[in-house]
């Protein structure tokens, strides 16, 4: 039998309920035919709700915990082992273009990073620099969300070899020349953005697979919705933000919460009791105001535009990931080709008062998209609600292939669920965030009904009743009536952790 081709394709920081098939808000025909021919799973989670943990876990096969990139400015050390390497050895092609970010912006001696200044912006290097790079034969990198100062890498050798010479136009200072000030809409034209160049590189590469009769694992790595809210016209004005619904805070719904939430609602909360290393602390801010771009508050206009721009950059994405779908039929690969749709985490745009992201496991954060077609195999058009986590997509992609899984990998194999002849491989997901050494360190467990986080060193923490409170409004931690459902669940996330410790190896001997 020919080995099937892994496609994985994914967003940045998209919340779980921006599928236009399923919500009629927004538009995401080519997501919804993707949808249509395959099976949507509502229960998907991230094991960490920030991009180099969570990106790291996917090919790994690990927790954030056990493959130590444990938060943003962390690397991923490459001592690890990568599922590249598993397909590597079993003759597959493996590539990743796009968003990487398994290393952080900053380099030591003792710890160096290519994604880091000034080497993410030597061109020449890049222009010679294609892998190997944590497992993939072939990679083609930026690190810039929309207009960040952070472009160079591949895409900017590209958009240079397109004739867009005045590039540095469209970013922020010191690279390029932007005005802070612009939001909404990217000057930036459609031929020239990241979205044209990853859907355009992930084509040739399945071209030249396809032309040598290669199996192949791509990883085609989208860098939007993640904020800046910024898109090129007419994406920006594609939505109407008064015809939109807007989320918002529920009064008093924080007060039953660990105190970080409360103070994101004030407009100067004091956060140094958390503040430890010193390097910023996502999400422990104010959320009246922007995070990205220049510190301005959030007018109610503000609120409604940025949700219809955070709409505009799906859609616009949506078309991109429609051409490399058509870029499987055309080459005639399409049904021996499992494809993947999701996200590494997602997003807060006025649910609970909150913005973008940060130490609040709410559904919103955590829970993403996530869409399996595999022609013959997934069954289509089918929703399933078996809980399924980015840890298991290392371990399901290699036993879809026949290529044995690593001992050490503690994502479980969803392989039959995926293919519809197991109703579940898990009965819960775990969430980590650890953002700080000690004082920002928390574990959600969550299965079918219930969630429980913890907090390290701290006797506070949040169960959210996901049946009969699927908005999580009321935290039932302190509420002496669930006190036995506290101690029940406490045992069962203790139970979870115990049962996610990896095995590097069978026993093999009585001693």
């Amino acid at each position: 039998m020919k080995k099937p081709n892994i496609l994985l394709i994914t967003s940045d920081q998209q919340h779980w309920n921006t599928l236009g098939y399923f919500n009629n808000e927004l538009s995401t025909p080519n997501l919804d035919r993707l949808i249509q021919s395959g099976t949507t799973f509502t229960r998907a989670y991230c094991p960490n709700p920030t991009c180099t943990p969570s990106r790291a876990s996917i090919i790994t096969g690990q927790y954030p915990s056990q493959h130590g990139a444990w938060t943003l400015g962390t690397k991923l050390l490459e001592d690890r082992h990568f599922v590249g390497e598993d397909f590597n050895s079993a003759g597959y092609k493996t590539a990743l273009v796009g968003k990487a970010h398994f290393q952080p912006l900053s380099s030591t001696e003792e710890y160096p990073s290519i994604e880091a200044y000034p080497v993410l912006q030597d061109l020449e290097k890049w222009k010679h620099f294609h892998g190997p790079f944590y497992g993939f034969e072939h990679v083609e990198l930026t690190r810039n969300h929309t207009n960040e100062a952070h472009v160079g890498q591949h895409y900017a050798i590209w958009m240079e070899e397109k004739g867009c010479t005045n590039w540095r136009d469209y970013f922020l200072p010191p690279t390029g020349t932007m005005d802070p000030a612009i939001t909404y809409k990217w000057p930036i034209p459609e031929e020239y953005h990241y979205n044209t160049w990853i859907a355009e590189r992930t084509n040739a590469l399945m071209e030249q697979y396809a032309e040598e009769d290669k199996p192949f694992f791509l990883w085609s790595s989208f860098f939007d919705p993640h904020p800046e809210y910024l898109v090129p016209e007419p994406w920006d004005t594609m939505y109407d933000p008064d015809s939109l619904t807007i989320p918002d805070i529920v009064p008093g719904e924080h007060d039953k919460n660990p105190p970080h939430f409360g103070l994101t609602q004030m407009d100067n909360p004091d956060f140094s009791p958390w503040a430890e290393t010193g390097k910023g602390i996502h999400g422990y801010r104010s959320h009246h105001y922007y995070e990205y771009g220049e510190r301005k508050k959030l007018t109610d206009y503000d609120k409604k535009k940025l949700v219809a721009v955070y709409y505009g950059m799906i859609s616009m994405m949506d078309k991109y990931i429609g051409t490399i779908l058509d870029k499987l039929e055309e080459l005639g690969i399409a049904d021996n080709t499992v494809v993947v749709f999701t996200t590494d985490h997602g997003h807060f745009f006025g649910q609970h008062g909150l913005q973008a992201k940060g130490g609040f496991h709410y559904e919103d954060l955590i829970r993403l998209p996530f869409i399996v077609r595999y022609p013959g195999q997934v069954p289509a058009g089918v929703t399933s609600d078996a809980i399924q986590s980015l840890v298991d997509l290392a371990p399901t992609f290699l036993s879809l292939s026949g290529i044995p899984i690593p001992h050490a990998m503690t994502g479980v194999d969803q392989s039959e669920v995926w293919k519809g002849t197991a109703s579940s491989a898990r009965d819960h997901a775990i969430c980590e965030f650890r953002h700080e050494p000690t004082t920002i360190h928390q574990k959600t467990y969550v299965d079918q009904r219930y969630k429980i986080t913890v907090y390290y060193n701290q006797t506070y923490g949040e169960i959210f009743d996901l049946q009969d409170d699927p908005s999580e409004l009321n935290n039932l931690w302190d509420d002496p009536a669930y006190a036995a459902l506290k101690s029940e669940l406490l045992l069962k996330y203790i139970w979870a952790e115990l049962g996610k410790e990896p095995m590097p190896m069978p026993r093999i001997s009585g001693a």
